[in-house]
Order: structure tokens, then C-alpha cells, then sequence
């Protein structure tokens, strides 16, 4: 009765899987030599340079985006990083996150911005970011292996297929919680959408789409374990070789290893998330002040107050 009753989903999936690889095979090819492309290029660009070289340019950029304190505690991770020799191991890793998570948010903040945009676009989408975001990693590795060969690129699409949701989910949570006012606003003074769209809703969406950027970039580096098991190297190959060996000291060092790239890459982006503009609070006047000061101006002769969405509207137009 159950194999009566019992539906081929399997099959399937697998007879689409070797009509893709059959008829489809030089794009693919196309697409693993583009990935690739960007990936070697970008591993020689943090391992050819000598460690401490990096460690400098590291450390500068965390100065500038959190102080003094973040900077010193990025160069003694990287240098601890140096210290277990797991240098090489580490920025293959980091190249394999930046890749992946570029390619991930270059393509996830336009999806979110065509959801916030359209209702249709958004009721087809979020299925399937939820499809993709429950899915085990293992289930999409399979066709990703038939169609890109073993290697760093079937770890890639892998990140990139499980950590774009976020970034399509709070771009569209920012757009659309934009003040309907502002927009209006910008509409009266003849602005274009595409002008609204850039210079009043991106601006004023950036918190929510960084923090999608942010979640974009941890849930990457999550995945150097699935890559390291599909022959990716780095820090998930050394992972997966002390899960099979018991190597315990193997494992902590890598594993801490990651540990520091993350918290690395989790504080530099959320502070480019952060609104660092100078905001002046004015300073409480005094009894007397307040006492000798001019009688307020009517309601109707008031001025539109500092901040207000019109005038925020009327500055970015």
C-alpha cells in the first residue's frame, strides 16, 4: 500500500538535477571559474603580504571604526591567529567569507528593495528565503557538488544560498518602515522613484540594511565547516580533519581562530551600521535664562521644527 501511495519526489529532483548538468554544464563551468576567479584573487590579497603587514591594515581600519580598544584587541587575535600557525589557514577562510558574502549581498539588497517595492514580489520571495533558510546545508551541498565539482566553489554558492536571507528580510523590514510622510514629502517636491528610493529611503533604511549586512557576513562565516568538508580548506578543512582524527588541540586552535575572525568582522560591520554624525544636544538653560526669555511665537508663526520629515525631505532633494 505505501509504495502505491508513495510519490517519486526524489527521482524527481534527481532526473532535473542530470537534465541541468547535461544541458547546462558550460554555464555552470562559466560560473565556477568567475567564483573562482574572485576567490584566488582574493586569498593572494591577504596572504601574500607579510602577517604583520595585515595585522597593521587591520588594526587601523578597527581604529577607525570603534578607537584605540578595538584596535589593540583586533592585532593581539590576529597575532594569536599567527601565534597556533593557523595564519594561512585563517585568511583562506576570510577570503572564502568576503567572496561569498559580497556575491550574497550584492544580490540580496536588490531583492529586498524589489519586496519592499512590490507585493507580489515580496509574497513570491518569502518562501522561498524560507526554503532556503531551513534547508539543511547538506541537502542543496549535493547538487552543488554535482554541478561545481569538489572544491572552494561548492562551499561558496552553499554560503551564499544559505546566508542571503537575512539581507533580503531587513532591507525590505528598512524600506518599509521609512516614514510615509518623508516619502510623501519627497513625491511633492517632484522627485523621481528612483531619487526617493536613493537619496530619502536607502538613506534613512541604512540601520536595518547593515544589520542585515552584519547577519550576512556571520552566517558565512558559520558555514567554513560545510566548505571545509566539500574540500575547501582553511579553517573548516583543519575543523573536519580533527573531527576525524579526535584531534583536540587541532580543533581548539582552529576553532578559536574562527571565533576571532568573527568577532573581528561582527564589530567592523556593526559600526558601519552606526550613525556617526555629530548630534549637538543644546544645553539646559538656566532659571534666569528662562525667566528673561521672549514669549513663545504663536502656533502659526512657529517654524517647522529642526528634523522634521518635510524638512528632512526638502535637505535630501
Amino acid at each position: 500500500m505505501n509504495d502505491i501511495l508513495r510519490i517519486p519526489f526524489g527521482s524527481w529532483v534527481a532526473s532535473v538535477v542530470d537534465w541541468i548538468t547535461t544541458h547546462l554544464g558550460g554555464f555552470f563551468d562559466v560560473v565556477r571559474a568567475v567564483f573562482l576567479f574572485f576567490y584566488e584573487w582574493m586569498e593572494y590579497i591577504l596572504s601574500a603580504p607579510p602577517f604583520w603587514a595585515v595585522v597593521v591594515v587591520v588594526a587601523a581600519l578597527a581604529f577607525l571604526a570603534r578607537g584605540w580598544k578595538f584596535a589593540l584587541g583586533s592585532a593581539v587575535g590576529l597575532l594569536l591567529i599567527s601565534s597556533v600557525n593557523q595564519w594561512e589557514n585563517a585568511m583562506s577562510t576570510l577570503a572564502l567569507v568576503l567572496v561569498a558574502g559580497a556575491i550574497a549581498i550584492a544580490i540580496s539588497i536588490p531583492l529586498g528593495v524589489l519586496a519592499a517595492k512590490s507585493t507580489i514580489a515580496s509574497q513570491i520571495i518569502r518562501p522561498v528565503l524560507d526554503f532556503m533558510q531551513t534547508t539543511p546545508a547538506f541537502v542543496y551541498l549535493i547538487p552543488a557538488l554535482l554541478l561545481f565539482r569538489v572544491g572552494v566553489v561548492p562551499g561558496i554558492v552553499a554560503t551564499i544560498v544559505f546566508a542571503m536571507a537575512p539581507g533580503v528580510r531587513l532591507t525590505e523590514l528598512g524600506i518599509r518602515g521609512v516614514d510615509k510622510e518623508v516619502v510623501e514629502a519627497g513625491q511633492a517636491f517632484g522627485s523621481s522613484p528612483w531619487r526617493i528610493l536613493r537619496q530619502i529611503q536607502l538613506p534613512l533604511a541604512k540601520p536595518s540594511i547593515m544589520a542585515g549586512v552584519n547577519q550576512v557576513i556571520m552566517l558565512s562565516l558559520s558555514m567554513v565547516v560545510i566548505a571545509g568538508m566539500v574540500g575547501a580548506g582553511g579553517l573548516g578543512g583543519d575543523i573536519v580533519a580533527s573531527l576525524n582524527r579526535i584531534d583536540v588541540a587541532l580543533g581548539a586552535e582552529a576553532g578559536v581562530s574562527v571565533v576571532i575572525l568573527a568577532i573581528i568582522l561582527d564589530r567592523m560591520t556593526a559600526a558601519l551600521g552606526a550613525d556617526r554624525r555629530a548630534r549637538r544636544r543644546p544645553s539646559k538653560p538656566s532659571r534666569a535664562t528662562t525667566a528673561d526669555a521672549a514669549p513663545t511665537p504663536a502656533a502659526d508663526e512657529a517654524p517647522l521644527p529642526e528634523g522634521s520629515p518635510r524638512e528632512r525631505a526638502a535637505a535630501s532633494v
